[in-house]
């Protein structure tokens, strides 16, 4: 695993939200308002598990790795343990990251504090997520990043737009520097994707 200075650390924990196997038992009841997304809290259970990095606006700790993806694994009523999975190029080795998140019961689960190398903290908050939790928003104070989660590697291409609209109009985000993430090595080079580290 790549050392990464510290002062660098809260970057990358706006990137992690939870993503753990999700626990087998009945979902809790999902509302969704009038464009079909859904209200209220958010139920960690459910959002527990594996989640692809879909989109991002880039930032120092993140930029230019492909394949990435966060796990999520619920430890007790509101601590999270999370793994960054990640590599620099396609050809290059997969690396990871180990985190912890304690989940503001008073947010309605959607505000998280995140340590990375249990020291220094930082905020993120999920902004949305699919009725059937298929797909999430993720937000960080100040507007300036932002990410797109799905539990699948593809996700299509009229989908993103849509929730990259929602991230500009609805939160403010600037998505002039929103860029995809490459899942698979033919999407390197791809217009709007972003550049490995390595090639």
């Amino acid at each position: 695993m790549r050392p990464i200075p510290a002062f660098l650390s809260a970057l990358l924990l706006s990137l992690t939200l939870p993503l753990a196997p999700a626990l087998a038992q009945d979902p809790a009841p999902v509302t969704a308002d009038a464009e079909g997304i859904a209200e209220g809290p958010i139920d960690l259970q459910r959002f527990m598990g594996r989640w692809y990095v879909i989109g991002r606006v880039p930032n120092f700790v993140e930029r230019g790795h492909v394949a990435s993806v966060n796990t999520y694994t619920l430890r007790g009523d509101d601590r999270v343990s999370i793994r960054y999975q990640y590599r620099d190029g396609f050809d290059a080795p997969e690396e990871e990251m180990e985190l912890r998140a304690r989940v503001d019961a008073d947010s309605g689960n959607r505000r998280w504090r995140t340590w990375f190398y249990k020291v220094v903290p930082t905020h993120s908050r999920i902004l949305e997520v699919a009725p059937d939790y298929s797909w999430a928003l993720i937000g960080y104070p100040g507007r300036e990043m932002a990410w797109i989660f799905a539990r699948e590697p593809d996700m299509d291409a009229a989908l993103y737009r849509q929730l990259a609209l929602r991230l500009r109009d609805r939160y403010e985000v600037n998505t002039d520097k929103l860029k995809r993430v490459p899942q698979h090595p033919a999407q390197v080079g791809r217009l709007g994707f972003e550049v490995p580290n390595q090639k």
